[in-house]
């Protein structure tokens, strides 16, 4: 359904270690950037998730937050750490959440500029 997403970011760089550590231990990189975006995903050119750089950028207010894939368990535990690492805020630590389905394992973040992110699977071990 969707194509690709963006995000307005205050500071691209900030962002963008945030971002680069967190969708880097998903198995995504930058596929483009100039001086005011980057985009992320597994083909050059072709972006999935994109930051843009606006100075007056505002995060989305409650209710609104973006969910990542994650490969497996591993993954959303190793790119809750890097996240964190790289400047974000945990809002959810990595762990099952039954009350979202049986399989359903998440993690959960605030990047830089406020966006809610979650990294997530929801299949059998």
């Amino acid at each position: 359904m969707l194509h690709h997403l963006s995000f307005a970011v205050a500071d691209l760089q900030r962002s963008a270690a945030f971002f680069d550590a967190l969708l880097g231990a998903l198995g995504f990189r930058r596929v483009f950037e100039d001086s005011t975006a980057i985009g992320y995903g597994v083909e050059d050119g072709k972006d999935k998730f994109c930051i843009k750089w606006r100075p007056e950028a505002v995060a989305p207010g409650p209710g609104f937050h973006l969910a990542f894939a994650a490969p497996d368990r591993g993954a959303v535990d190793a790119a809750h750490a890097a996240a964190l690492a790289a400047g974000g805020q945990c809002n959810g630590p990595p762990g099952p959440r039954p009350h979202y389905g049986a399989h359903y394992y998440a993690a959960f973040l605030i990047d830089p500029d406020g966006h809610h992110v979650e990294v997530v699977i929801n299949a059998p071990i």
